[in-house]
């Protein structure tokens, strides 16, 4: 946590039992909004703010010191947040170039009856990855799968299951993700390299469910129809050129920020150029105006565009426009705002102190990387599960635990992905959490049926622990990292006040 200036020195430090009393606040404001009330996540939050304030206020702390906390981890998630819009502008752009309907075709085409529960996750995996969205993905193909399933006599929570640790998986690893970003604004982290980070849990989780899912579909013979999965095929393929060799060239956009990744060459850049390769495909390969490019990167890609075409989409399937309708700068405003609003809050307790009392009394008993991985999972699964919401998770913990893991000589992407693996993947298991409820009520298999069966979900808890404590996959700092001179200043500082 950043230290208090000089001028606060007066200011009261908090006993532990008026530390947790905005932890406690939070729970049951955040329970009984969310859950009870269905307030507006942003709304709490600010309510959060204030309480938490006014506290800071009584401890002695003044107005100026919270507004400059606050600014100051702003300023810290700014590039982030920046990222985060890029990538809703990203996405329209894909969209309108043909490149996600592209990706989610060849996705499609894989599909065997044969091995409905494998496949089901396999090419949910690759539509939640290409599109970033988990609720995207379950709610076109994945309730398309479901109802294959059903025509198939299939496991229908075994299905599900594997529906949910699909989706899941591509809301952890795909850059497109909101989930993805927050959590590496959360901890000030690169995002691509959080994201190359998780492979240590995921890539096992995956091989894992992959088996599970494949044992499965053993004793499972299907004899059904695919005309689902065939229509939103032949959908697409009557909206955008898709074929070859023009599908080569669709795939460009992706290959650019797949290459700009591996060269280690800034975020925001790299994705301006994608967008803007994808725009020129869009006008000169798809036929779009430069009007309906720039509408579909700021307010995101929308059916009628193609009235302009005279393409006909009154035979389009249904569940193509929910996969297609989405994107767009303005998406990613509500997560930015929440964020913004989030950091009021956070701001506030931070400059209150509670947060260092609760955690010098939390480090008091944790001495090892893997008792600090395990303090942080067992934490993140305990919130998400009370709340139900995951980017307040992670900007509670980001702030929480971010300086505790650079002091140890470990980098933040230790943390993101520890997050990821206890907040990101639990979040659809908690039955009154909006993602519990979203893929109960699109997949029509109640969270505690498919639950058992979303092996994703649970794999990265396991191996986040477990990689903790063997020390495979921990990221220690060295001298150049991106944390380094963070981390020679907190233990500089420490010598310092010892």
């Amino acid at each position: 946590m950043e230290r208090c200036s000089m001028e606060h020195k007066t200011a009261k430090k908090p006993s532990f039992a008026i530390a947790v009393m905005p932890l406690i606040v939070m729970f049951v404001v955040l329970f009984l909004g969310l859950g009870i009330f269905k307030i507006d996540i942003k709304i709490l939050l600010l309510i959060l703010a204030a309480l938490t304030t006014i506290l800071c206020l009584a401890l002695g702390h003044s107005w100026r010191e919270i507004e400059e906390e606050i600014v100051a981890k702003l300023a810290k998630a700014f590039p982030a947040i920046m990222i985060l819009i890029c990538v809703g502008l990203m996405i329209g752009a894909w969209i309108v170039s043909g490149t996600i309907p592209y990706l989610v075709y060849i996705g499609l085409k894989i599909i065997s009856p044969q091995y409905i529960i494998l496949t089901s996750f396999l090419v949910t995996v690759i539509l939640s990855v290409s599109t970033g969205t988990s609720w995207g993905a379950a709610g076109t193909i994945g309730a398309a799968l479901i109802s294959v399933a059903a025509g198939m006599g299939a496991p229908l929570p075994a299905v599900a299951g594997a529906i949910v640790s699909g989706a899941y998986f591509g809301d952890k690893m795909s850059p497109l993700s909101d989930s993805t970003n927050m959590s590496a604004i959360a901890t000030n982290t690169n995002l691509y390299q959080h994201i190359g980070h998780m492979f240590y849990t995921t890539v096992p989780g995956f091989i894992i469910s992959c088996i599970v899912y494949l044992v499965a579909g053993f004793s499972f013979a299907s004899s059904g129809t695919v005309s689902q999965v065939d229509a939103i095929i032949a959908s697409l393929g009557e909206l955008f050129n898709l074929t070859m060799p023009v599908g080569l060239i669709l795939l460009v956009p992706p290959v650019v920020v797949v290459m700009g990744s591996l060269k280690r060459k800034p975020t925001i850049p790299v994705m301006m150029i994608s967008s803007a390769v994808a725009i020129a495909i869009a006008i000169f390969v798809q036929g779009f105006s430069f009007q309906d490019c720039a509408t579909s990167m700021v307010n995101g890609f929308k059916m009628d565009m193609f009235a302009s075409m005279n393409v006909d989409t009154t035979n389009i399937a249904s569940e193509v426009f929910r996969l297609l309708e989405r994107g767009g700068m303005s998406s990613m405003m509500n997560t930015a705002l929440m964020a913004f609003c989030a950091f009021g809050f956070i701001g506030a307790l931070t400059v209150s102190g509670c947060l260092d009392i609760i955690l010098e009394k939390i480090m008091k008993y944790v001495h090892g990387t893997g008792q600090l991985i395990t303090v942080t999972t067992a934490l993140g699964v305990l919130i998400i599960t009370v709340i139900g919401e995951a980017s307040v998770t992670f900007l509670m913990l980001g702030g929480l635990f971010r300086e505790q893991y650079v002091q140890r000589g470990l980098e933040s992407k230790n943390l993101s992905r520890t997050l990821e693996d206890s907040v990101t993947v639990v979040e659809p298991l908690v039955p009154w959490s909006l993602a519990g409820v979203f893929m109960s009520s699109t997949l029509g298999v109640s969270t505690l049926e498919y639950a058992p069966w979303a092996c994703l979900c649970y794999t990265g808890v396991i191996f986040a622990i477990l990689w903790g404590f063997t020390g495979f996959g921990i990221a220690k700092i060295k001298e150049g990292s991106d944390n380094y001179e963070e981390y020679m200043a907190l233990n500089s500082s420490s010598k310092i006040s010892a």
